[in-house]
């Protein structure tokens, strides 16, 4: 990785109390960097903590514990109101579902011009043409301005939602799972309008997401995500194509191929084992359990996320 580190986290945490002594490690002492410009992608099966750590990044939910750098200065985990403002204009975030983001009672007028006006962005004089400029910008027309979101298909409210993110220019956009709900014909259309406004504003992404061709496709880096912790990090064409950490070997062959003949050819590798509670976790790898190579060492010892390689980051103590 090289430039500027935009965004770091040392050592993150964010544990929920479920009461009656049982604490879920929804996100545990996660450590990572991106740098400006950069695209970083985090993968992972659902209720792995993706869409967590996103939440504690954009501060819609405090750290338990660790640190949370923006440009080498430490963000508060509470916020005045005067910070938060001041930290909204620099980060926003990109929602899976985009009708249940937007608010079905405004105007898309209304939802793209709601952070310019808390913020004191924009003059009434140019409102309108501000508005209409975003519109054009991520794909619509300014008719659309004056219509509600249940008037629009899956593929439009994600582009309202974008352009509503990008209204206040923000720096640092957490994309949670962005395309996940939408078409597949749909999916690359949002994510090469991402890449263009990426290009244009500078900006900073962390793309969370389901979908490894895609997340390959966009991202710099891929960092792998299990159960709270990340278990490899690197290039994404590296992670992709030669996965050190045995989680990511499967994750990557349970990714369907693109040719149909392939994939009905091709052998599957299938995961055994019962997954581990994130719920007062026990010391020992957290993948041991379903681990085809796992050692008595590995249920015993958490294995610490290292660098094996240049830039290649891996937590497993056989690789």
């Amino acid at each position: 990785m090289t430039g500027e580190i935009f965004v770091e986290a040392k050592n993150l945490c964010k544990h929920f109390n479920l009461g009656h002594g049982q604490l879920l490690h929804a996100v545990d002492n996660v450590s990572l960097q991106i740098a400006n410009g950069e695209t970083l992608g985090l993968v992972g099966e659902s209720g792995c903590g993706k869409s967590t750590l996103g939440r504690v990044l954009v501060r819609m939910y405090p750290q338990t514990d660790g640190t949370y750098l923006m440009r080498g200065n430490e963000v508060p985990n509470q916020l005045s109101f005067a910070e938060r403002k001041r930290f909204a204009r620099e980060v926003q975030m990109i929602f899976q579902d985009p009708f249940a983001s937007l608010n079905p009672r405004m105007t898309v007028g209304d939802i793209i011009s709601e952070g310019p006006d808390i913020h004191g962005l924009w003059r009434a004089s140019e409102k309108r043409d501000r508005i209409h400029y975003w519109l054009n910008r991520v794909g619509l027309r300014p008719e659309h301005a004056a219509r509600f979101p249940h008037e629009f298909s899956g593929g439009q409210k994600q582009r309202i939602g974008i352009a509503r993110a990008l209204a206040i220019e923000p720096r640092f956009i957490v994309c949670d799972e962005p395309i996940s709900a939408l078409d597949v014909s749909i999916q690359a259309q949002v994510v090469n309008l991402l890449q263009e406004l990426q290009n244009e504003f500078k900006l900073t992404y962390l793309f969370i997401a389901h979908g490894l061709h895609m997340v390959r496709y966009i991202s710099n880096r891929m960092a792998v995500m299990y159960l709270g912790k990340i278990v490899e990090l690197g290039s994404s064409q590296d992670v992709f194509s030669s996965p050190l950490h045995p989680y990511s070997e499967a994750l990557i062959a349970a990714n369907p191929y693109p040719d149909p003949e392939k994939e009905r050819q091709r052998k599957h590798q299938l995961l055994t084992g019962e997954i581990t509670s994130p719920v007062n976790p026990k010391p020992g790898c957290r993948f041991a359990a379903r681990c085809p190579i796992a050692q008595e060492r590995c249920k015993q010892e958490t294995p610490l996320l290292r660098e094996v390689q240049k830039g290649r980051f891996v937590a497993c103590h056989l690789r």
